[in-house]
């Protein structure tokens, strides 16, 4: 037998990383961004240059090219290219961090770095819209007159995710993208405008949420505004505690295969997750002051629900309208903190909610755990070093359903946190510390961050991203909401759906932070029912006004109610 390896472990009362306090003298004000006018765009391929970086198009799009929410998008410049093409020497593979820009014609002197999410490999749509998440923008940043870039965080669909096994492209999609391309689309913009970006912002969800945290950190000097969604903070912890858990899972499904392809679904399936749902909403949804289906007091449901004691026993077979003891015990230690043979916590659990009725926890809880390979490749290939020696488990779901069965989070746990030949870097380096302390920069120029987490976010929980903004208000000496906000979204799951208002614009909230010193004090959140002008959300349920709205309250204050319409945000106040 192994020995448990001590693998660092989170101090998630407080997640103090690094000892000391900030300074805490008030940051500067920012100034506001002054609009220009488009002066060229395809004649950008034979004026412009930049080091490292070869311009493959550059097209005027007219009026109506692009669509969202009903509405035409306006005419702007679409510039793609590839920057810092190479031969990897140790896998031979060809790397570029590919890209796009659009830039309007109508411009607002601002900049935006729109996040990818997952492993990247494509480049994606750069209107600053549903990668930022919440529900999907009503009016997304190109249509706002944002310049903004989107790239494939250095690598290419088809070389995911053996991309891992180039210590360099690692790098690149932690981090380095941003630190690439921010400078040559900040150049471009100049020459495209006649003026360099007032204002620069960088947002995502998911990875993309991961990333802007990271650009707060380590290019601090670039960026004004921060918008993380559900961000991966810690994200190869998070992917090593999902694995974990497997073969607890393993223990009570009754069903391993559907069509031939690995399927944990059936240890707790849709009506059993439904049963565990409404049991939540029983025991905790009155606590803010109304029952309405969601859960705004998420401390006090820690404690007013117990799975053992609340959720029926099974005293024969299984049928939905009960769960089995083995089953209460698996759903308890999978939202309790992972932890390693030692004890030490690698990381935190997760809060107990009625979004796990909808099918978004299932995908990321079993599919991506075993049959599409999500956790299982990234985990191996990317955070590991070295990297699994197996390649042919990047393309079949048996071997890496078998990696994820047989995986310790000890043996194979470990290996996130190591150093091993040309993989030179931790994981938790490229992927980003985020250490408390890392943020002073951003915030002694006048920088400032939104953080939005759903609570019922089954991969990248919200307690973990709590503990990181306990640690950050600690060493900012109390005084973290000068520059800093998290608000937790009840109901929503992994960046977006769920039984939720999960349709809020963090954007304009940050930008009105940013340049007029307007420190958002609670932003009105929109459930996405039917005839919702971006897309109706399926998992709102049918009892809602399909315009229900909630505000979202910056942590640790939470929305309760006061009276009046129970579909209005105003009849709900942010209180403790």
């Amino acid at each position: 037998m192994h020995r448990p390896l001590a693998l660092p472990s989170l101090a998630l009362a407080t997640l103090t990383l690094v000892a000391g306090c900030a300074t805490t003298a008030q940051p500067p004000r920012l100034g506001v961004a002054s609009p220009a006018p488009l002066q060229q765009c395809s004649e950008l391929i034979g004026a412009f240059s930049f080091a490292g970086a070869r311009f493959t198009a550059a097209t005027l799009e007219p009026v109506g090219r692009l669509v969202n929410a009903g509405q035409t998008v306006g005419e702007h410049c679409r510039v793609t290219g590839r920057m810092n093409e190479r031969v990897s020497p140790v896998d031979g593979q060809t790397y570029a961090i590919g890209f796009e820009m659009r830039l309007p014609r109508d411009w607002n002197g601002r900049f935006l770095y729109q996040g990818n999410g997952g492993t990247d490999g494509n480049v994606v749509t750069a209107d600053g819209g549903n990668s930022l998440g919440s529900g999907g923008l009503l009016r997304n940043a190109l249509q706002r007159g944002f310049a903004v870039i989107s790239s494939d965080g250095g690598h290419s669909s088809a070389q995911n995710p053996l991309f891992g096994l180039d210590p360099q492209a690692r790098r690149d999609y932690g981090y380095n993208a941003i630190g690439t391309l921010t400078p040559m689309a900040k150049a471009l913009i100049q020459r495209a405008y006649g003026k360099a970006p007032d204002r620069s912002y960088i947002g995502g969800t998911s990875n993309g949420g991961r990333q802007a945290l990271v650009a707060a950190t380590r290019y601090a000097d670039q960026f004004d505004g921060v918008l993380a969604q559900s961000p991966g903070i810690h994200l190869p912890r998070a992917s090593v505690a999902n694995l974990s858990n497997v073969k607890r899972w393993d223990t009570v499904v009754i069903t391993r295969e559907v069509n031939g392809q690995p399927d944990y679904e059936s240890a707790l399936p849709p009506a059993e997750r439904e049963l565990v749902a409404r049991a939540v909403l029983a025991r905790c949804d009155a606590l803010d002051g109304l029952s309405d289906g969601l859960v705004n007091d998420v401390e006090a449901c820690r404690t007013a629900f117990d799975p053992a004691r609340d959720l029926p026993t099974c005293s024969g077979a299984r049928d939905g309208s009960c769960l089995s003891a083995a089953q209460k015990a698996v759903l308890a230690a999978v939202h309790a903190p992972a932890r390693n043979g030692a004890g030490a916590v690698v990381y935190s659990g997760f809060p107990f909610d009625p979004g796990i009725r909808h099918p978004g926890w299932a995908e990321w809880k079993f599919r991506s755990s075993v049959r599409t390979a999500r956790n299982p490749v990234s985990v191996g290939f990317i955070f590991s070093s070295p990297p699994v020696a197996d390649l042919a488990m990047a393309t079949d779901t048996r071997k890496s359903a078998a990696f994820a069965l047989a995986f310790d989070i000890d043996r194979d746990g470990s290996k996130i946190f190591a150093t091993s030949g040309v993989y030179t870097d931790k994981a938790l380096d490229f992927m980003g510390t985020l250490e408390a302390p890392e943020f002073d920069r951003l915030r002694q120029r006048g920088g400032k961050v939104l953080v939005f987490h759903g609570t019922a976010d089954p991969i990248f929980s919200s307690d973990h991203t709590q503990a990181w903004y306990r640690a950050l208000d600690a060493h900012q000496q109390g005084r973290a909401a000068e520059f800093a906000r998290l608000f937790l979204v009840p109901g929503q799951g992994h960046s977006r759906g769920g039984p939720a208002t999960e349709q809020y614009d963090g954007l304009d909230a940050l930008v009105d932070w940013v340049e007029h010193g307007r420190a958002p004090e609670r932003i009105v959140a929109g459930a996405r029912g039917a005839g919702n002008p971006g897309g109706a959300n399926p998992d709102v349920p049918a009892g809602w006004s399909p315009s229900r709205t909630r505000p979202l309250c910056p942590w640790p204050l939470l929305a309760r109610y006061t009276g009046g319409d129970p579909e209005s945000a105003a009849s709900f106040a942010c209180q403790r």
